[in-house]
C-alpha cells in the first residue's frame, strides 16, 4: 500500500481521489441522459467533495505533481464545466431549442465550455505544484459549477426564465476567466 503514498506514483492516494472525481463527473452524465436528474446532482455534487478532498490529501501527504495538476483540469473539466452545462441543458432547455432562439441557445453552451476549458488551461499554466495561492483570478470551475446549480434552482421556483437561465450561463462564462479576484478558501 506504500504505493498510495508514493509522489511518482499515477495512483498515489491524491490521485486515487481524482479519478473519484472522474468516475462521480461520469456517473452523472449517466444519470443526466437518462433523465434523473436527483441522481445526476448527486453524484455532482460527490465530484466537488473528491475535489476538495484530492487536493487537501496532496498538500498534506506532499503528493502534488505535474501529472497531478493536469489531471485534476481533467476531472474539473467534466465534473464543473461538461456536467453543469449538460445539467442545464437535459433538465431546462432540451426540446426547446427552437422555441428560445437556438443560435442563443448555442452560443450560451459552447461560450460557457470553451471559457471553462480556457480557464483550466490558464491556471494549469501558471501553476506551481504544491503551491497555493491566496486568490484565485477568475471564478473557479467547481464555483461556476455551483453557480449554474443556482440558476437551475431559481428556474424551478419560477422567478426565471429559460433566456435568463441561457444569459447567466454566458455572464458565468465570463466570470470564469475574469480579473475577479476569488479569496482561496
Amino acid at each position: 500500500m506504500s504505493f498510495l503514498f508514493n509522489k511518482n506514483n499515477h495512483f498515489n492516494l491524491a490521485n486515487t481521489v481524482t479519478f473519484f472525481n472522474i468516475i462521480s463527473g461520469v456517473m452523472s452524465i449517466y444519470f443526466l441522459t437518462h433523465d434523473q436528474f436527483f441522481g445526476a446532482a448527486l453524484f455532482a455534487w460527490l465530484a466537488g467533495g473528491f475535489d476538495i478532498l484530492d487536493g487537501k490529501i496532496a498538500r498534506k501527504y506532499n503528493l502534488s505533481t505535474d501529472f497531478g495538476v493536469q489531471l485534476d483540469s481533467y476531472a474539473d473539466f467534466l465534473s464543473f464545466v461538461i456536467v453543469p452545462t449538460m445539467f442545464i441543458y437535459f433538465a431546462i432547455i432540451d426540446g426547446k431549442e427552437l422555441v428560445l432562439y437556438t443560435p442563443l441557445v448555442a452560443f450560451a453552451f459552447i461560450y460557457y465550455v470553451i471559457s471553462g476549458l480556457r480557464r483550466l488551461i490558464q491556471f494549469n499554466l501558471n501553476a506551481d505544484v504544491g503551491e497555493v495561492e491566496k486568490f484565485f483570478t477568475g471564478v473557479p470551475t467547481p464555483l461556476g459549477a455551483i453557480l449554474l446549480w443556482a440558476m437551475y434552482l431559481i428556474w424551478l421556483t419560477g422567478f426565471v426564465s429559460e433566456e435568463v437561465v441561457l444569459v447567466a450561463m454566458i455572464v458565468i462564462g465570463y466570470l470564469l476567466n475574469s480579473k475577479i479576484k476569488i479569496p482561496h478558501l
